[in-house]
């Protein structure tokens, strides 16, 4: 039982990217430092990088709310980010595009969990507007933009996480730092 006398919610934080192309690897970095703090025993956190099919069945593991994290374009400012929730309903009728085997497709996982036997959940995605997608230089790491963007999703996944378990409470303590 959480705070509020109702049963305990299970989560889960799916961290989404590649690392090879600059701001993709958002996600990635996003639930490597959230991993890093304490949490609630009820919060699993995870990188999938570019794991799509490992991504898909644990989207079918009866979680009661899944938040995804990845870069996101939808051509505002680089560093900007977004907090939605998904419609499973919506996402069905949409066109995945082709599989990629160096990127997760998002839309397509969801697709593939769908046949896979579903998602009963609610299902957020904290997303963050890129500025690089593709490294030319190779080099690892997040534009400027983007790194800053981290610690306000860190709150966002925090405040998803603290209204999901029915807590009242300022800080999720624990869960990032204050």
């Amino acid at each position: 039982m959480n705070e509020s006398g109702s049963a305990a919610h299970r989560i889960l934080v799916a961290g989404i990217g590649n690392i090879f192309e600059g701001d993709d690897a958002f996600g990635v970095e996003v639930v490597k430092q959230l991993a890093q703090q304490l949490r609630p025993d009820q919060v699993h956190i995870e990188d999938f990088g570019i794991r799509s099919y490992d991504l898909a069945f644990a989207l079918t593991a009866g979680y009661d709310v899944a938040i995804l994290v990845d870069a996101t374009r939808r051509g505002h400012l680089p560093g900007t980010l977004y907090l939605l929730e998904l419609d499973l309903e919506e996402l069905k009728s949409l066109d995945p595009g082709t599989v990629d085997p160096h990127r997760l497709n998002p839309l397509r996982v969801l697709q593939m969990a769908n046949a896979l036997g579903g998602v009963s959940g609610k299902l957020y995605l904290v997303g963050c507007e890129p500025a690089i997608l593709a490294n030319e230089n190779a080099d690892l790491g997040l534009s400027d933009a983007v790194q800053e963007a981290i610690p306000q999703a860190l709150e966002m996944i925090e405040a998803l996480v603290r209204d999901a378990l029915g807590l009242q409470t300022k800080r999720l303590a624990g869960l990032v730092p204050s």
